[in-house]
């Protein structure tokens, strides 16, 4: 079977494109008032954010693990304000989570119809979305970025700077010679590259980047449209996803006492979760040291948690909640598990005004 070469797909303008939503019609005013919570999810809201103050007064992690849903619906200065009040210690979504922040930061808009493109060839085939984002990892590589660190530089700083190839050609490292290739294969010019983002102030990455906050991206190879472009480089993303998984582990090091949110991160979070908290027992426990303990979970979408209270345990495998992978896979991580049915956008916005409060 022959593959097919991507480096001959052609691309378009995002000027062109048919965006479903603009951001000034979806952004989110932290001062606005949110919709009310049923009794259940308010003790979840008040709950967590006493947990939440008891990890940070202990010096713990707080991780927000989320999806691209909450970046759809316009929680961007909703995080702000937890980084700002030193609430979260760290921030991981998945590849479209980064995709949707970044066209908001640089176009103003987001989202196609998947149907209709999808049937014309165009669907993720935008030329600036899929050649920034790889220029952001192709350079960042260079310093040793993930792709969170990378994409938010790019972000607060309006572009990269690449460099000679001359200067390229006498490194030996891979990312040297994946840049190389690319600027060949692609044309582009050293030096500056220019990419505005006039939005920049509310784009997720670039605020985590402004704060130190650490932001981790967790793609798949083919899950996102950056892979509809030619510049589409699945090293490039591996090294930069590999580097972040690292930062993560860093992260639930710190996470006795702590907390975990995961929101609108049905696959994501859980999957990506429990192999980083297994590779850190296991350094651990070969330093004769405790596995990490007393953290706590609170899991946020809007299914009903396949009918299971899931304080009572995990469900038999002939109960379809079983197969729940958000629930299940949080509930067997130790620590304490809580699941709210609650929209994330509206989650977010009570913890940040209880936390405030």
């Amino acid at each position: 079977m022959k593959p097919i070469d991507l480096s001959q797909l052609k691309v378009y303008p995002l000027a062109e494109r048919d965006s479903m939503a603009g951001i000034e019609e979806t952004l989110i005013d932290p001062s606005t008032t949110p919709a009310e919570l049923s009794p259940a999810n308010r003790e979840h809201i008040v709950r967590c954010a006493n947990d939440i103050r008891t990890a940070r007064e202990k010096g713990a992690s707080v991780m927000y693990i989320y999806g691209a849903h909450l970046i759809k619906n316009g929680a961007h200065l909703l995080m702000e304000k937890l980084m700002a009040g030193g609430w979260i210690t760290h921030l991981a979504t998945n590849g479209a989570g980064v995709i949707h922040d970044w066209e908001w930061a640089h176009h103003g808009q987001s989202t196609e119809s998947v149907r209709t493109n999808v049937a014309t060839g165009t669907f993720g085939a935008w030329e600036e979305t899929g050649r920034c984002i790889h220029l952001a990892l192709l350079a960042g590589a260079l310093s040793n970025e993930g792709f969170g660190q990378s994409v938010g530089r790019m972000i607060d700083e309006d572009g990269v700077t690449l460099p000679t190839m001359a200067e390229l050609e006498n490194q030996s490292s891979p990312a040297h010679a994946e840049l190389l290739h690319a600027m060949r294969q692609h044309n582009l010019a050293e030096g500056r590259h220019t990419i505005s983002h006039e939005w920049k102030n509310s784009s997720v990455l670039g605020n985590a980047f402004k704060h130190g906050v650490p932001l981790t991206v967790h793609p798949g190879i083919g899950y996102d449209i950056i892979s509809n472009h030619p510049m589409f480089n699945g090293a490039a993303l591996g090294r930069a996803a590999g580097l972040d998984f690292a930062t993560f582990g860093g992260t639930v090091e710190g996470l006795d006492n702590g907390v975990v949110l995961s929101v609108g991160s049905a696959i994501m979070g859980p999957q990506v979760f429990e192999k980083s908290i297994s590779c850190v027992n296991n350094l651990r426990l070969q330093a004769n040291r405790e596995i990490v303990r007393d953290h706590s979970f609170y899991v946020v979408d809007i299914q009903d948690g396949g009918g299971w209270d899931w304080t009572t345990g995990e469900p038999p495998k002939d109960n379809p909640a079983y197969y729940l992978r958000f629930c299940k896979s949080y509930a067997r991580m130790g620590g304490a598990m809580h699941y709210a049915q609650c929209d994330n956008v509206d989650f977010t916005h009570h913890l940040l005004r209880e936390l405030e409060s």
